[in-house]
Formats: structure tokens, C-alpha cells, sequence
């Protein structure tokens, strides 16, 4: 029996990944330097015109007042939300605004999205996109308009009503609607493997010297970008293109692929090109499910394929992910424990109900749907003290190198788990 020979690794040398990390953290602070030299320009001006597009626009009362809070992006880069009591639609609006700028709006919120205060210019309606017939397409199959606005964020990342993204939180199931690495890896999976099928007769006949890896890649990987660019660069969704670009690159050069160093690298080339990315909470989630599935693959390399594919991922990442999410989202319910279940179901459902909504079907499975979202009403709030969270991060971090160390931060997350649902 041959030895099977170990894969090259993305950085041969621990010397050479320090001083890459060293690097592209000192290009990261000169990234962020100039930023801040743009924030301190911004808010030291009185007041200052923009042109933006409506994201989002909802209602909210305050003492008995009713204005209209509006989300937007600015044509000069920035995200921002102002309110308005002006009582019109201002859904797929363009608008000219003056707005104010003042220290209250600190650096962090700069390069994310902040609030300032404005008057509305001048507005006018933003055609009719693809993206636009599409939804409405997508959203007349369906009579209730929470099904329409939950297929929507599943294929366009388009934000859900407070009401139902709280139902959506109580199920422990947002990972499944927030567009993100899940998504993207099933998209690959279709495209990659309808491709293949129309590809390996062709190549079989006319071009048997050429790799399907790299021709049916680079089309998978366009279509992939073309998508990700269209429903409008979602941070979680961004980082995923961005690890399934390298680790396509990476496979063609013959390189180990699953390394905690692949992720480190992808995250510090992501913080240069796209800084708002430090202080998105999406983001940060994504890259923390990604690390936990690394570490679970890495310690159960001689286990069977499918036991780890359906139950050690699934159990093992929502078990891991717990204190995490829990430094953040304080909604619980004993729902929520029915997760990894809901993950392993949304494989197939995904792909089903692209096909469905594709040959006008798409209301074929809102009854249960809406069954499923009207289970939990209720639930419990629980944050974890960041502390603590800080802790488990260190203890997951050494965990790469420890294997004990793994079991001890499984354990820990496992009571915690205990001690949240029961």
C-alpha cells in the first residue's frame, strides 16, 4: 500500500505566515489611518449633500408622534439612517439630502452605518431593476406577505419586519435566512455539478487534456460573483465568495485547503478591500462558524464522511456557536435546539425552492412554513457576559493546537447549552 502524499501547505513556513500576518495587519491600520482621516473630515463639516438610495423604510411612533426611519446608501460610500415625518412612500426612492454631521457619530459607526439627522432635497423613483421584477415575480406566488418577505432575504438579502425576524430568532433558525456561506455552498454545489454533467461528454470528445476544475470553475465562480454582486454584497455573503475565490485557487495549485491559516488569510485580505467589514456583526459570526467547522474537521479526520457531514457539524457547530451568539443575540427558546435539524432539511429545501419559485410554485410549501413560524412565540432573554465570551475565544483559539483543549471547550459550551434550554 502506497503512502499517500501530504498536500503542500499554504505557508510553508511559520516564519513566512507571521510576517504575512505582520503585514497586512500594518497595511489594515494605514486602511483604517486614512478612513480616519476622511470621519474627521465628515464630521467637522456643519452640514453636507449626498445622493443615496432607499435600503429600507419602515414606521415607528415615539410620544405619540409617527415618522418614517429610513435606511440608505450614499453614493459617496457610506451607509446611514436618518427619520423623516413626511408620510410618503419612499421605497425604491433616490433622494438628495442635507445632512448633519457631529461628533456624536464616532469612527466605529462611520465605516459601519450611523444615524444623523436631515432634510430630504429632492426624490425621485428608481427604475425598475431585474431585481425588482424578479421579487415582484417571486412575491405574487405568495399570500401572505410574511412568506413573500422571507423568500426574499433567503434569495436578495432584503431585510425582514421586525415581527418576523423575531419568530425567525426564537426558531434559532437566522443563519438560514441571512444569506451566507450556507447558501453559497449549495449554489456551488448545483452549478458546479450541473455544469459537470454538460461538460464531461464535451471534454470526453473534443478537449480531453483540459481540467474541469479550472473551465467549469471559472464559470461557477462568474456566476457565483455575477450573484453575490447582484443582491448587493451581503458581509457574510462577501466573505464566503471570497473563501470559495482562494480555496478554488488554492485547489488548483495543489495546496492544503482546510487550514486555520487559509481563514486568517481571507479574513485580513477581506479587512483591506472592504474595511466596514471589522464592524459588521455578520461577518464576524460567519468567520467564527467557519473556524469552529475547521476545528471539528480537524479532529475527526479519521471519522466516516457522512456521520461527520450529518450529525458532527451540524450538533457540533450549533453546540460551539452557542456562547458566541449568545454574546450577542439574547433571544432563547427551547425551539432554537431543533436547529441542526433545521440545517440538514434546508439543504435540499434550498435548491427545491429556487426550482419552484423558477416555474411559478413557489407557494407550495407556505403552509407549513407559516406552521412552522407560528410554534414559537414566546422565549427568554440571555446575554453572556463578554467576559466570559472573551475566555472561550482564547480556549477555542489554543484549541488548534491542543486537542484536549477541544474537548474542554466542547464540554463548556455543551453546560452552557444545559443550562440555557432546561
Amino acid at each position: 500500500m502506497g503512502m499517500q502524499l501530504e498536500k503542500p501547505k499554504l505557508f510553508p513556513h511559520k516564519k513566512v505566515f507571521v510576517w504575512f500576518v505582520f503585514i497586512f495587519i500594518a497595511l489594515i491600520i494605514v486602511r483604517l489611518s486614512f478612513l480616519y482621516m476622511e470621519y474627521r473630515e465628515f464630521i467637522s463639516k456643519p452640514f453636507y449633500y449626498t445622493n443615496a438610495s432607499v435600503i429600507v423604510s419602515y414606521k415607528k411612533m415615539k410620544h405619540g408622534n409617527r415618522y418614517m426611519v429610513l435606511k440608505l446608501k450614499s453614493d459617496d460610500g457610506f451607509t446611514f439612517y436618518t427619520t423623516t415625518h413626511r408620510k410618503e412612500n419612499f421605497n425604491n426612492k433616490r433622494l438628495r439630502l442635507q445632512i448633519f454631521p457631529n461628533e456624536d457619530i464616532d469612527f466605529k459607526d462611520y465605516i459601519g452605518t450611523f444615524y444623523v439627522k436631515s432634510k430630504i432635497k429632492h426624490q425621485e423613483k428608481i427604475p425598475f431593476s431585474k431585481k425588482n421584477m424578479l421579487m415582484l415575480y417571486m412575491n405574487m406566488q405568495h399570500k401572505n406577505s410574511s412568506m413573500a418577505s422571507l423568500y426574499n432575504a433567503i434569495f436578495f438579502a432584503t431585510p425582514l419586519d421586525a415581527k418576523l425576524r423575531n419568530k425567525i430568532a426564537l426558531l434559532g433558525i437566522s443563519h438560514l435566512v441571512a444569506l451566507s456561506g450556507f447558501h453559497l455552498g449549495i449554489l456551488w454545489g448545483l452549478i458546479y455539478g450541473f455544469l459537470i454533467l454538460i461538460y464531461r461528454p464535451l471534454q470526453q470528445r473534443f478537449f480531453p487534456y483540459r481540467y474541469a476544475l479550472i473551465d467549469v470553475g471559472i464559470i461557477g465562480m462568474a456566476l457565483l460573483g455575477f450573484y453575490v454582486w447582484f443582491v448587493g454584497f451581503p458581509p457574510s455573503l462577501l466573505r464566503s465568495y471570497a473563501m470559495v475565490l482562494v480555496g478554488w485557487i488554492i485547489l488548483l495549485l495543489g495546496m492544503e485547503l482546510l487550514s486555520f491559516s487559509f481563514l486568517t488569510s481571507v479574513f485580513l485580505m477581506l479587512a483591506i478591500i472592504f474595511p466596514y467589514l471589522l464592524v459588521s456583526i455578520s461577518f464576524w459570526l460567519s468567520i467564527a462558524g467557519v473556524f469552529y467547522i475547521f476545528l471539528l474537521l480537524q479532529y475527526n479526520k479519521t471519522a466516516n464522511k457522512r456521520v461527520v457531514t450529518l450529525l458532527y457539524i451540524p450538533i457540533g457547530i450549533f453546540v460551539l456557536m452557542l456562547p458566541i451568539v449568545h454574546a450577542v443575540f439574547a433571544t432563547t427558546s427551547s425551539y432554537q435546539l431543533l436547529s441542526p435539524i433545521m440545517s440538514l432539511l434546508f439543504v435540499p429545501f434550498y435548491p427545491l425552492a429556487i426550482f419552484l419559485h423558477l416555474v411559478g410554485m413557489g407557494s407550495l410549501f407556505d403552509n407549513g412554513l407559516m406552521y412552522l413560524l407560528s410554534l414559537s412565540t414566546q422565549g427568554s432573554e440571555h446575554i453572556l457576559p463578554l467576559w466570559i465570551v472573551f475566555i472561550y475565544i482564547l480556549l477555542s483559539i489554543w484549541a488548534i493546537w491542543e486537542k484536549k483543549l477541544f474537548y474542554v471547550v466542547f464540554v463548556l459550551a455543551s453546560v452552557y447549552g444545559v443550562a440555557l434550554f432546561i
